[in-house]
């Protein structure tokens, strides 16, 4: 943003509207710059914390078909030996699917979170032209009051 320049004219003058109007342009200008960098800044944390999500999902997946496949063993050897070593089997089956619980559960918590920090920048950018609306209205009134 550049400098502030004293008006034109006197010591005591007010600035011109087309000064008014300038600073204006100048300030709304540098508020939208910064409200896009904002957003910015909270897509890549958003898109960061997303990917962890995915990447737990993913983890439990993968876990998932591990599991998904020793209990076909397990079930193999119960049939093919009717105890033993599929009770072994078995266990570490539901073992593998107590870890894919966890993963998924903390996948989901991550999306979630996530999705609670969506960018808005409409909601900063009214604000600011509200703020603005309000300093022209003001330096409207003061300008007219001479």
């Amino acid at each position: 943003m550049s400098q502030y320049q004293p008006p034109s004219g006197g010591p005591g003058s007010q600035p011109s509207l087309g000064e008014l109007v300038a600073r204006i342009s100048e300030n709304v200008t540098g508020l939208v710059k910064g409200e896009i960098e904002l957003a910015k800044a909270k897509g890549k944390r958003m898109a960061i914390a997303l990917g962890l999500g995915a990447g737990l999902l993913a983890a439990a997946a993968v876990l998932a078909l591990y599991a998904f496949g020793m209990i076909l063993s397990a079930l193999a050897w119960a049939i093919a030996e009717v105890l033993s070593p599929w009770a072994g089997h078995l266990i570490v089956a539901v073992l593998l699917l107590v870890v894919v619980a966890v993963l998924a559960l903390l996948g989901l918590n991550r999306l979630k979170t996530a999705q609670k920090d969506v960018p808005a920048p409409q909601e900063g950018l009214k604000a600011d032209v509200a703020v603005a609306t309000a300093a022209l209205q003001e330096g409207l009134e003061k300008g007219g009051t001479k």
